[in-house]
Formats: C-alpha cells, sequence, structure tokens
C-alpha cells in the first residue's frame, strides 16, 4: 500500500534523520534531499535519498517532479554561529537564498504544505525568561539573521500565496536513539564533546567562562532529546493536513542546565572522571537560555518524555560507546519503520 510522501531537506543530519524516521514509524514515507556535505548517507539507507543543494533550482524541481509529496520538512542549513559570522555569505546563500528556491518551487506546483526549523538563535540575548514566542526576535548572529529571514519568508509567502507552515525554534538538540546519533565534524556541541572526553578522543572538556551570572557560574540552556524533537515534527505534519492554522513554537524543555552539571551527569552515566579546563567566555554568549513551551503544548499536544538530562546523556553515551567513530566505520543501519 502506498503511503504519503514527505520531503526532508537536509534529511541525512542529525536532527533530520530522527525526524525521517519518525515519519516512516508514522506511516509517512520520508524522501530525503540533502547535499550530504554535513549530512550521513548511512543514517537514511533505509529511505529513498536523493543528493542535491537547495542552490541547484534544477535540482530541486526534478526531486518535487520526481515525487508526489503532501508536505515538505525543511532542514537543510548550516548552523555554526561562529563560522556565520566569519562567512556570511555562506549562511546568507545556503540558509536563506536556498530556502527561497525551495518556497518558489514548491509555489510553482501547488505544494503548501511547510515544516521548517528555525531557531532560538533568532531571539538573540534574552530580555525574560522563559523565553516565550512573543519575545523580540533580536538575533545578534548571521546563523540567527538567516533563520529569522526565513521565518519573514515563509510568512510572506503563506500572506501572499497561501503556504500553510509551522515553524519550530528549537533550543539544544540532544542525545540519540538505538541506530541514530551526533556526528558532526567539527563537533561544537558540549554533550558529545564532553563524551569523546570520556571515550579517550578528547583529553579534556574547555568550559567557556565559569564568572557568569548563574548558580555556579558557567551557561545555562534548554536540552531536549532529539527523539522529542522529531515527534513535534510528525505531529505538525499531520496537523496540517488537517487543515490546521499557521504557526510558530519553541521546541524547550522550561528546564535548563549549567555546564558543570552536564559535566557531573556525563561523570556519573559513563564512569569516567572527565577532566575540565577553563577557557575565556564565547563572545555572545548568553548566561541563560531557556524556553517556555507552553503553546507547543496547548496547540500541538506535544511534551518532552524523554529531554531528562540523565536520559539524554545515557542514550548519547549508548550511541557514541557503540560507534566512537560515528558513521565514518559502521555498516549501514537497518531502521525500523511501519510497514
Amino acid at each position: 500500500m502506498s503511503r504519503d510522501r514527505v520531503l526532508v531537506t537536509g534529511g541525512a543530519g542529525y536532527i533530520g534523520s530522527h525526524v525521517a524516521q519518525a515519519l516512516a514509524r508514522s506511516g509517512l514515507e520520508p524522501i530525503i534531499f540533502d547535499n550530504l556535505s554535513l549530512g550521513h548517507r548511512e543514517a537514511v539507507a533505509r529511505f529513498k535519498l536523493v543528493k542535491g543543494d537547495l542552490e541547484d533550482r534544477a535540482a530541486l524541481a526534478a526531486v518535487l517532479d520526481d515525487h508526489r509529496l503532501v508536505a515538505v520538512v525543511h532542514m537543510a542549513a548550516y548552523a555554526y554561529v561562529g563560522e556565520s559570522v566569519q562567512q556570511p555569505a555562506k549562511y546568507y546563500r545556503n540558509n536563506v537564498v536556498g530556502t527561497l528556491n525551495l518556497l518558489e518551487a514548491m509555489r510553482a506546483r501547488g505544494l503548501t504544505h511547510l515544516v521548517a526549523s528555525s531557531s532560538c538563535t533568532t531571539y538573540g540575548h534574552p530580555l525574560y525568561l522563559p523565553i516565550d514566542e512573543r519575545h523580540p526576535q533580536q538575533p545578534v548572529s548571521p546563523y540567527g539573521r538567516s533563520k529569522l529571514a526565513l521565518e519573514d519568508m515563509v510568512r510572506d509567502f503563506a500572506r501572499a500565496y497561501g503556504t500553510r507552515y509551522v515553524l519550530f525554534r528549537y533550543f539544544n538538540a540532544a542525545g540519540a536513539s538505538d541506530l541514530l546519533g551526533e556526528d558532526h565534524n567539527p563537533e561544537t556541541h558540549l554533550i558529545p564533546l564532553v563524551l569523546q572526553v570520556a571515550l579517550g578522543q578528547l583529553p579534556h572538556v574547555t568550559i567557556h567562562g565559569d564568572d557568569y551570572p548563574t548558580p555556579d557560574g558557567t551557561c545555562v540552556r534548554d536540552y531536549v532529546h532529539v527523539e522529542d524533537l522529531a515527534a513535534a515534527h510528525v505531529t505538525a505534519v499531520q496537523r496540517l493536513l488537517d487543515g490546521a492554522e499557521p504557526a510558530a513554537y519553541n521546541l524547550g524543555t522550561e528546564r535548563g542546565y549549567s555546564v558543570r552539571e552536564v559535566v557531573e551527569v556525563a561523570r556519573r552515566v559513563t564512569g569516567h572522571s572527565i577532566p575540565v579546563q577553563y577557557g575565556p567566555r564565547r563572545a555572545g554568549d548568553p548566561p541563560v537560555l531557556v524556553a517556555s513551551a507552553r503553546l507547543a503544548r496547548a496547540d500541538l499536544g506535544w511534551s518532552a518524555p524523554n529531554s531528562g538530562l540523565e536520559h539524554i546523556i545515557e542514550t548519547a553515551w549508548r550511541w557514541h560507546r557503540h560507534h566512537p567513530l560515528g558513521y565514518a566505520a559502521w555498516p549501514a543501519p537497518r531502521l525500523r519503520v511501519a510497514s
């Protein structure tokens, strides 16, 4: 029996591959569109993968024409804040122009349902906590500004052309499923870096600043399990297909953990000492970023049952321990999907 198909741009990436797996388990068929510059072919081995780039209009046209799609989940983006400061053109070209190419290709084919990934970086430095969707959007990096431009374009297309959308502003995605995990090069995220120390791949983890106005002096962040994020995308696709109104939502837990807390929990979970060194603050790091997820709970019935810090680190540790080289030396996974 044929299933409704959903295009997932950036679907071979960390979050995208989890979203693809969740879509498949819900009875939808993910079609992956990814240039594989950051994603991993092995992570989507069970799914149809079309290698292509958002800047290639012909490739976008072909993938939309070749598959009868009911929706698009748009997750293809560069997402390193520091790199965006050094290479803003790269971020505007891919995140902004690429999104415009996608929106125009969808419009030309009458494809109106879009779930798009945005970021908490669109808020900039928080004026109050927890951050809700009414918080002013004042990004302080090219990456954050590129994501705000994405949001503005999607809203403008909705007003002018009838695009139906859900925008998700992620906080800190973390954790792993049984078969899929976090494999970035370079790796900049705290939890996998801590686990690389536990594996003996790094000598220590560096804490950037211990003099913030927080209880232990280190930055506090809101961590969300990647499978909880993936579940939100499935719900959003289903609601758009049922005629839901366009909306934007934070995906967070309303609970923050400091860098020191993350290290301490990782020490307990892994049984390793995880040496720490302290370095200077990183420019632009707010002391605390914590989301309000009230709107996502109310409208989508979304919750984050897997997002306790200990569970996040346990699942990530299991994946990294079983795949210490990430996807590089790993046979293609056989994902369990809905029949």
